[in-house]
């Protein structure tokens, strides 16, 4: 008889055994005992290429790389205050504007007293003691250091937009993802995509009033049998609008901390709503309780959130140049699949040409009316349903 010997595992293997037991058994439970969404007040987007390089526009002196200790330049024979310290701001990493006359006027970030934030329902702006030329270099740099890329950016119209990103936030947080899933981080998505619009608009005492909107996407299953999926507009929202601009607050130095920020942008005094849908036909309008200045800046917001193109505006005339896809008249696979490709030659085929006229009213009103690109008023469904759109956001 021959004599078998059985041999034991070593106590090493065995403990590690149980390790690799133990976490897969953590795991398993882990995705229904731990919460699977980081909070909604969090924000984590990831540009998917590297932004470009800020672009210093013309009338901004270009930063100096290190000039720690160097001392005004006596060569000159003239050393001003005013041009030393510039320099140090420079070196700093603040930018540096000239004025009229040449000299450098200091662009550093502006004190709590010189940002408010001003609110209307859930529409929210900040109020800036800054002019639209020292804000748009800050602001782009904004948007590339919060993960995004800009996909319009028209400093003459007041416009740039970011291009659709991902907020990461959203992924699911349990320990399968917090063990393995940053090593396949590219294999998960929230199956929504973002993007934001910024508005500049100037103020006559030379402040700056800026609006942010947000528009959003999500993926649905579509087809008999859920085989293939499609982009679906989702509702804008005023949540992330409202976070965005308590972080803009605490880069422009209004604010010390997102606790702070967040406090001033929700504690904003709430204005009253007044608007509503009057006439008919060609005298069909929206019919504003508030001046012409607001109103045209409020129309201006209305039309980012719904998402409409403005190809220009001439606030002159109260008139904004904008185009528009109705997504009844084209298939819906099409029309959800364009918006990822915004300003497309496909898009520009079937995008109708419109202008939002906005005109001062009796007393203290404004009227918003709808006219044809060649500036006659429209009583074309399209633009009674384009009416509806603005007046909910306006009302």
């Amino acid at each position: 008889m021959t004599n078998s010997k059985k041999t034991n595992p070593a106590p090493a293997t065995i403990a590690v055994r149980g390790l690799v037991i133990g976490a897969v058994a953590a795991s398993l439970a882990g995705c229904g005992m731990i919460s699977s969404v980081v909070g909604g007040d969090k924000v984590d987007y990831k540009s998917v290429k590297k932004a470009s390089t800020l672009d210093v526009p013309p009338d901004l002196t270009q930063l100096q790389q290190d000039n720690r200790y160097a001392l005004p330049d006596s060569k000159n024979g003239v050393a001003t205050a005013s041009g030393y310290n510039a320099q140090r701001n420079a070196t700093a990493g603040a930018p540096v504007a000239t004025n009229a006359t040449g000299g450098a006027v200091d662009v550093v970030p502006v004190a709590a007293g010189g940002v408010k934030v001003e609110r209307v329902g859930n529409q929210r702006w900040l109020v800036v003691k800054q002019s639209p030329e020292v804000l748009w270099p800050q602001l782009k740099q904004f948007w590339e250091d919060s993960g995004f890329n800009l996909a319009i950016d028209e400093p003459t119209a007041g416009i740039m937009e970011t291009e659709w990103n991902e907020n990461r936030a959203k992924l699911p947080q349990d320990i399968i993802r917090n063990t393995i899933g940053k090593v396949f981080d590219s294999l998960y998505s929230t199956g929504e995509k973002d993007k934001y619009r910024t508005r500049l608009e100037r103020l006559p005492d030379g402040s700056t009033e800026i609006y942010i909107s947000h528009r959003g996407v999500e993926e649905v299953l579509t087809g008999r049998d859920k085989e293939t999926t499609t982009w679906t507009a989702r509702p804008n929202d005023p949540g992330l609008e409202a976070q965005f601009l308590a972080k803009l607050m605490i880069r422009l130095g209004a604010a010390t901390d997102e606790a702070q920020a967040k406090t001033a942008v929700d504690s904003a005094i709430v204005q009253p709503l007044h608007a509503k849908l009057v006439g008919e036909g060609a005298t069909h309008a929206i019919e504003v309780d508030e001046g012409f200045d607001r109103a045209w800046r409020r129309v201006g917001l209305a039309l980012d959130r719904v998402g409409f193109t403005v190809e220009d505006r001439d606030r002159t005339q109260g008139t904004y140049f904008v185009r528009y896809v109705d997504p009844d008249a084209v298939k819906p696979e099409g029309f959800f699949a364009k918006l990822f490709s915004w300003g497309s030659s496909d898009k520009d085929k079937e995008a109708q040409r419109y202008r939002v006229a906005v005109k001062a009213g009796n007393g203290s009103t404004s009227l918003v009316s709808i006219l044809s690109s060649e500036g006659k008023p429209d009583v074309t469904p399209v633009a009674g349903k384009i009416l509806g759109l603005l007046n909910d956001q306006l009302k």
